[in-house]
């Protein structure tokens, strides 16, 4: 099968990846159902790489509805090492304007109707996840953003925060302004509905896990900005659509010349409770892509 060094998964507004060169598409199972959609596979600057729409081209995934153990699973099956997983964000900081760029290296989960592990059901494994994201790969990705905005005269204006806590909510209606306020004083910096578990899976299936969130507005929290409403989100994101489109490109090309070490890629190797002899055949079966 085709294999992939780096998994590119877009968010709202990014539904394909104009960078891959060879571009091939693929239908994949999984044991744990289909992806969001057709995962499609080439190169970027010589670098083997896959895109996947987290909520399928044409964007018919409500984020609960985004089969993320299936999406993860079927990145693992093509090899993929590192994801760069690109998101669109509400602001919970002042500092935060629509059309930066943050590199969250925290996450609060507050979803509440997902799967958010490959285990259970005859095995059991308890991955840390005092660090969400791979630091190594995260200082890739800053370093592609630095680079695009560096050379973008119509990126002035626009900067990279490096760090940030995501407050993942279930969605998918937006936060009322009781919740935003809370979500602010829990020290969150930014707001959205898709990254938990896709974090939590990745780090499961022992892949190096990083995230371009791109503000689009200020949730509803701001005493002078418009209230977020789903126009107003895409309009900021395909502004930035182009931009994303260079810097993940770019963060392709370094994590394929230097293929950072990351403690994700042995995450299972002290979080393994039950024993791969100790598990049922069929539940070996399961999860053979994922064990160690």
């Amino acid at each position: 099968m085709t294999q992939a060094l780096v998994g590119i998964i877009g968010g709202s507004g990014l539904y394909q990846m104009d960078a891959l060169e060879n571009a091939q598409e693929h239908v994949m199972a999984t044991p744990f159902g289909a992806p969001s959609d057709v995962l499609v596979t080439g190169s970027v600057h010589g670098v083997p790489a896959v895109f996947l729409a987290r909520h399928a081209r044409g964007h018919r995934l409500l984020p609960f509805e985004v089969p993320y153990r299936a999406n993860i699973h079927a990145m693992k099956q093509l090899g993929v090492r590192y994801i760069v997983s690109v998101s669109a964000v509400g602001s919970l900081r002042e500092d935060f304007k629509p059309l930066d760029m943050v590199l969250p290296d925290q996450f609060i989960d507050l979803t509440k109707r997902r799967d958010s592990t490959f285990f259970g059901h005859g095995a059991v494994a308890h991955v840390s996840m005092a660090q969400p994201v791979c630091p190594a790969a995260a200082g890739v990705l800053a370093r592609a953003v630095r680079s695009v905005l560096a050379a973008d005269a119509s990126g002035h204006g626009v900067t990279l925060h490096q760090g940030g806590t995501y407050v993942c909510i279930e969605g998918p209606q937006f936060s009322s302004l009781a919740e935003s306020h809370w979500y602010r004083s829990m020290g969150a910096g930014v707001i959205g509905m898709t990254n938990m578990p896709e974090a939590k899976l990745a780090r499961e299936a022992q892949i190096a896990y990083t995230t371009l969130a791109m503000v689009t507005d200020f949730d509803c929290w701001h005493p002078r900005e418009a209230q977020v409403n789903a126009n107003m989100a895409l309009a900021n994101l395909l502004k930035n659509a182009g931009r994303a489109q260079q810097v993940v490109a770019e963060a392709i090309r370094l994590l394929g010349a230097e293929h950072p070490a990351s403690e994700a890629h042995t995450a299972l190797h002290n979080a393994l409770v039950t024993q791969p002899d100790a598990m049922a055949p069929e539940v070996r079966a399961r999860l053979a892509t994922l064990l160690p």
